[in-house]
């Protein structure tokens, strides 16, 4: 899901009006969003673009919602996912240049009561280590804790960390998580003394001039000026379907808000690139956010992460290297050097990359999950600026991800078409009750009418009905229709009883961070 905005007379507006005789996007390229934002279906896009220190482009397209046709313009703010985990470590790097902690510091001199589930790994984690995805914990893993909502604190969230099993041992491999940037932004409070949220306001967005953009859920829906999350779950895999706008209320949990809950407006997003750019210096000033040597840190890749695989029509786009920096992906792009990331969370998404050799930053957005559109555009933009003839990305984006949602789409109807046709093997009354996770909760499951309903702990809306699909599985129905399905398991021990509880999402292509996998219930214990 991506994010476009349009130009509004401000004096960030009037530096780029006076500059884009330096440079342009390519020809017809405002034409060209709007064509794609139409046969795509997608509400509203966003695009800002800074070329050599001057800001070339920062343009909105469509509308901030479907249900009130209000437009996108260059002050909308739009959620941006998981690019915020750079400004969380621009945070950081403005202590580390306070002299208050360092990067290889060990997270428990100054969070003492954090706890990973191996008491080693507690000891050597450094805050090097929340933030460049080795811990040893799987992909996605506890993301649950704020999906699709939460009422947890983030102290609270972190203090859960401890009962996660690593799926692999610590250092020895790549996976993503947002559960560990939870952590680094209740390290920043524990520092500094401020919440994540009033320190990123006052330490990142005010010196940068970044007026617009908010950091909590209820700045977000103050702003009248906010671009609406929409998703399609009329089809028989979330992804397809009509376009609807998602609940008012489903914006980004706020204990996850150090992982991605950022939502920042096309003008605003243009200081914050060419800052990156600029090293930390900020634009049209002596000052700077934070030092060369910190940005140098925080672009130096860290880890390897394994290359992603698209069919053949796309090899010319695929990197030789891909790794992981702090709170950047560092690629090559047909041989140039790539400093980027990628944001996906509640009917939003959006991209950020940086061609430091050409002096270009691109930020692409909107409020859809269609993000074939940003993608597409990504790419079709570093061809141009690389020299090369356009590609039709966008184009073949949507085609794969169509493919991808129906093969999909068949796999759940088939098997849901026929499931084995064996009862449950106790009275439905003998599945109801309390279980417990050590790191989620307890999920309470009761006799509703004539059959079995479903509750979960600090989450609205993943509540509903359990319908039998075969043997001891049953399958949610959510109340919010953006949230995935999932199948429940009930395992049932020698003497007839419940012993365990599992799950897994119905669809194969369910976000990772829907990781019902990792939940293990047990019968909750009498008090």
């Amino acid at each position: 899901m991506l994010k476009r905005i349009v130009r509004t007379v401000t004096a960030m507006a009037l530096i780029s009006a006076a500059a884009t005789a330096a440079a342009a996007p390519p020809a017809g390229f405002e034409q060209r969003v709007e064509q794609l934002r139409k046969q795509f279906g997608v509400p509203g896009v966003t695009i800002t673009i800074v070329e050599d220190g001057k800001v070339t482009l920062a343009h909105g397209w469509g509308v901030r919602d479907i249900t009130t046709n209000r437009p996108v313009d260059a002050d909308t703010i739009f959620f941006t996912g998981s690019t915020g985990k750079a400004f969380t470590n621009a945070a950081l790097a403005t202590l580390v240049d306070e002299g208050k902690i360092k990067w290889d510091d060990r997270v428990i001199d100054h969070m003492p009561d954090f706890r990973m589930w191996d008491p080693w790994v507690t000891r050597e984690m450094t805050i090097r280590d929340l933030l460049v995805h080795r811990s040893g914990l799987g992909l996605g893993e506890g993301d649950l804790l704020f999906l699709p909502n939460s009422d947890l604190t983030r102290k609270e969230t972190v203090r859960r960390i401890r009962y996660l099993k690593p799926a692999t041992s610590f250092r020895s491999g790549y996976a993503y998580d947002n559960i560990l940037y939870m952590a680094a932004g209740q390290l920043i409070e524990e520092v500094s003394g401020e919440s994540w949220e009033r320190y990123i306001h006052d330490h990142v967005f005010r010196p940068l001039g970044m007026n617009h953009s908010t950091d909590t859920d209820a700045e977000f829906q103050a702003n009248p000026n906010h671009a609406r999350p929409h998703s399609r779950n009329s089809g028989p895999v979330h992804g397809m379907g009509a376009q609807s706008p998602l609940d008012e209320n489903a914006t980004i949990a706020q204990n996850a808000a150090p992982a991605g809950g950022l939502a920042i407006s096309a003008n605003d997003m243009s200081r914050w690139l060419l800052t990156q750019l600029g090293h930390g210096k900020i634009p049209g000033s002596d000052q700077r956010l934070f030092s060369e040597e910190q940005s140098k840190q925080m672009w130096t890749p860290e880890v390897i992460q394994p290359i992603r695989h698209f069919p053949p029509e796309f090899a010319v786009t695929e990197p030789n290297f891909s790794l992981y920096a702090l709170g950047w992906d560092i690629e090559d792009y047909r041989g140039a050097k790539v400093i980027a990331h990628d944001g996906a969370v509640l009917g939003s998404q959006a991209t950020i990359a940086l061609l430091p050799g050409k002096n270009v930053g691109i930020f692409i957005a909107a409020n859809s999950e269609d993000g074939e559109i940003i993608l597409g555009l990504r790419d079709e933009l570093l061809d141009y600026y690389l020299g090369y003839p356009r590609s039709d990305w966008p184009e073949k984006f949507h085609n794969f991800k169509l493919s991808r949602l129906t093969m999909a789409a068949k796999e759940v109807q088939t098997a849901e078409a026929t499931p084995a046709q064996v009862a449950p093997s106790l009275p439905l009354e003998r599945y109801a009750g309390d279980y417990t996770d050590p790191w989620y909760g307890t999920i309470k499951v009761r006799q509703s009418g004539n059959g079995l309903a479903i509750s979960f702990p600090h989450s609205r809306g993943m509540e509903g009905p359990l319908t039998h699909y075969q043997y001891d599985t049953f399958k949610t129905h959510p109340a919010l229709n953006w949230v995935e399905p999932a199948y429940v398991t009930f395992s049932v021990d020698e003497n007839g009883k419940v012993d365990r509880v599992t799950m897994k999402p119905v669809s194969p292509t369910a976000d990772f961070s829907w990781d019902y996998q990792d939940l293990l219930f047990t019968p909750a214990k009498e008090q």
